[in-house]
């Protein structure tokens, strides 16, 4: 994948990592550019090359009566206007074959979450749009089986195609980040690191899923030591209230620091 290929993508040049970042739903157009605007300013100011990140609809969630979203359409069209003000490029998970074509109307990155990353026909329209691919390793997969996942993009004449590392399940509640896969899945595509579903804990009797936010910058700084291309984050400036994945984000007020310490880290290993 080549970084600078991203419609409007800045600092590309800067041999910094590059940021997903965003709220894990669309909840409203406010809500997505109060964020958009605080991650541009902060990202700029580091020289961090920044995608806007945001799902136009959860499709797996745990409970029937969880929040799935604002309206396809409604939150799509939020993305292009995050993306048209602030002149950045957009990340959203498609989950069946019919999305991949929606989507690909309004942002520039198309992510295959990690439950469905297997699934032939959603990452073959999703590489078939010509679109950047964000495949997500599963949860239980080996890093070495991500080859076959970048293969079907390739496969299907996109060259443009990443992998996020998002943690490997350890027992039933409970996710670890296996840094041994960072270098195993850089011999395919970029990869990125994903702190903050990294930190999840799942399969809650509630049946809504915890994690472990104070290992945030912990994991973070792992993760470019190690040499991750790419950093994701969920951030929100109201974790306690999100409609979605509240328990495992960063708060907004908190990102700028966070940052400025791996782009301080990334400077040491890059002089190495």
């Amino acid at each position: 994948m080549k970084l600078d290929l991203i419609p409007q993508i800045k600092h590309a040049d800067s041999n910094n990592f590059f940021l997903l970042c965003g709220p894990c739903a669309i909840e409203g157009e406010d809500m997505a550019m109060r964020i958009a605007e605080k991650v541009v300013s902060i990202t700029d100011k580091l020289g961090i090359p920044y995608v806007f990140k945001g799902s136009f609809k959860k499709a797996n969630r745990s409970r029937v009566d969880s929040f799935t979203g604002i309206g396809d359409e409604k939150a799509l069209k939020i993305l292009r206007k995050v993306s048209e003000t602030f002149k950045v490029p957009t990340v959203t998970d498609i989950h069946e074959i019919e999305d991949a074509y929606k989507a690909a109307e309004y942002v520039d990155v198309l992510q295959i979450p990690a439950f469905l990353v297997r699934q032939t026909d959603l990452v073959v329209a999703a590489a078939s749009t010509g679109k950047v691919v964000n495949l997500k390793k599963g949860q239980f997969m080996s890093p070495e089986s991500m080859k076959h996942a970048v293969q079907k993009v390739m496969d299907s004449n996109n060259e443009q195609v990443m992998v996020t590392d998002r943690g490997t399940m350890f027992g039933y509640q409970d996710m670890i980040v296996d840094f041994r896969g960072i270098p195993t899945m850089k011999q395919y595509a970029p990869v990125v690191l994903d702190v903050t579903h990294s930190l999840q804990q799942p399969n809650q009797a509630s049946g809504v899923t915890g994690g472990r936010p104070d290992m945030i910058e912990t994991i973070a700084r792992a993760g470019i030591a190690t040499g991750a291309d790419g950093i994701f984050i969920e951030t929100h400036f109201d974790p306690a209230n999100a409609k979605s994945d509240g328990a495992n984000m960063l708060h907004l007020d908190y990102l700028e620091k966070l940052l400025t310490n791996l782009v301080a880290i990334r400077k040491t290993v890059n002089s190495l």
